[in-house]
């Protein structure tokens, strides 16, 4: 009885290592494929424009913009829509304010990225920017990151009548 215990046990794992080995056996490792080669080049310059700017002006021919409206109370901020006259002169101060801290980023400029992106500007009682966000993208989330970062560093807006301002910022190369 032990013989036919022992050669059980021996036929059981001599199976055992063919099914478990049998992929190594039957199946080869795959080629090695060969590297892949990879080079970097330098983008083609444009030759450069000393006479003409980065920005194109979206400000009126006056830098200075007119005096703003006295500071809404309370009320007047929750209360009905303002002017069209008044949201004008809002957009246009805020593009007057917003310009001071925009900048056209080098890596846009370099690949020729031009576009508009409109920022929703969510503004607490004080005036304070609460919240940036993007209501139309341009297209390239390069130039809606530094459009989102222009604004936030604005900090505070005083003459907004409103809770929520809607800001056109212009990308164009000239």
């Amino acid at each position: 009885m032990p013989s036919r215990l022992l050669l059980a046990l021996a036929l059981s794992l001599f199976v055992h290592a063919v099914v478990l080995s049998w992929d190594a056996l039957k199946f080869a490792a795959p080629p090695i494929p060969p590297p892949l080669a990879a080079s970097l080049r330098l983008p083609e310059k444009a030759p450069p424009r000393s006479d003409e700017p980065l920005l194109k002006n979206t400000l009126s021919a006056d830098p200075t913009p007119a005096k703003p409206p006295p500071p809404a109370s309370r009320a007047t901020r929750s209360g009905p829509p303002v002017s069209k006259a008044v949201a004008k002169h809002q957009v246009e101060a805020a593009q007057h304010k917003l310009s001071q801290h925009l900048y056209y980023p080098p890596a846009a400029i370099a690949r020729g990225l031009e576009g508009e992106v409109r920022l929703l500007l969510t503004l607490a009682d004080d005036g304070s920017i609460t919240d940036v966000s993007i209501a139309a993208s341009s297209g390239h989330a390069i130039l809606d990151q530094a459009a989102v970062k222009a604004a936030y560093a604005m900090g505070r807006v005083n003459w907004a009548h409103s809770r929520e301002l809607i800001l056109p910022v212009i990308f164009r190369l000239e």
